[in-house]
């Protein structure tokens, strides 16, 4: 049971909610009903593995080299010894065949052999998106590492995952999506930006070299006011194109956290004392993404 509650907590359960928000805001745009749909539910899934995946690596790869060994915040797994270095990378390998096995089960649930092109473009996409969870803090020339994570975040937690979603369940493109879809993007890189803020000090000490630490905790902050505002404005600009009903507006009910949150990073003093607005972050995105998907 001690052994399980490690690999619980080397899953990260905290940062899921962040990974579905955009497989439920595509499939909703979709108009495919998020509760009684098969499909939807195997994306669900098939989402949540890509994150398990990319957690596991982000430990693996972080912890061997050294770079957790003075985190603050949630302990990882390699870093602490709870884990082997060893083991982790087996259950890497092994979300990572899972994760490859639902989404192949998805892709040809959807389009069958009939429609082989749509399936060749998402059997492509889910190796690109193993690959990236997995080099993110892997290998020699790892690219979070270099301050490339948060483009990492941005196409998968965003474009991707709100425009794919949407592609997968209507074959078809709505340039309007990338607007919703861009909100789910930046406010997941958001997310990002305030873990590299938190953890600025050790990143450079271990030399990962975040855009946080490339540009320095000042710009980091209004890095964050830019990704927040922006995705607001988005997700304010796609309701009126879709001329949407007041009540359909319920959505910004979770721009108030946010707001909250960025008069919390503007009176900061003390980077590490940001680790408690990750959750309120994450969690906020998820209930846009909720909101939006239930009123629009």
């Amino acid at each position: 049971m001690t052994t399980f509650k490690y690999w619980i907590q080397a899953a990260r359960l905290r940062t899921l909610p962040l990974s579905v928000s955009g497989v439920m805001l595509g499939a909703a745009l979709a108009e495919e009903a998020f509760y009684n749909t098969a499909l939807f539910w195997l994306a669900i899934a098939t989402t949540i593995g890509f994150q398990i995946v990319s957690n596991f690596a982000n430990d693996y790869g972080d912890g061997i080299r050294g770079t957790d060994a003075a985190r603050t915040g949630e302990a990882r797994m390699v870093a602490s010894g709870h884990i082997t270095a060893k083991a982790m990378k087996r259950g890497m390998i092994l979300m990572s065949v899972l994760s490859f096995f639902s989404a192949t089960l998805l892709i040809f649930s959807v389009f069958g052999i009939r429609q082989i092109l749509w399936a060749f473009v998402f059997f492509n996409l889910t190796l690109l998106a193993l690959w990236a969870a997995i080099r993110y803090t892997v290998g020699e020339k790892a690219y979070g590492y270099s301050g490339f994570g948060d483009v990492f975040v941005f196409v998968f937690f965003g474009l991707i995952s709100v425009g794919g979603t949407f592609l997968l369940f209507t074959q078809s493109f709505d340039p309007s999506i990338l607007l919703p879809a861009y909100s789910i993007g930046v406010f997941s890189v958001a997310v990002l930006n305030l873990n590299n803020l938190r953890d600025a000090a050790q990143d450079q000490s271990a030399g990962k070299s975040t855009l946080v630490v490339k540009w320095g905790a000042a710009s980091g902050k209004k890095y964050q006011y830019f990704l927040l505002i922006s995705g607001m404005v988005s997700a304010i600009v796609f309701a009126v194109m879709r001329h949407a009903e007041t009540v359909q507006w319920m959505f910004v009910l979770a721009f108030i956290p946010l707001l909250v949150h960025l008069k919390t990073v503007l009176l900061n003093q003390e980077l590490s004392a940001l680790d408690g607005e990750l959750k309120k972050v994450a969690m906020s995105t998820f209930l846009f993404s909720l909101l939006m998907a239930l009123f629009l």
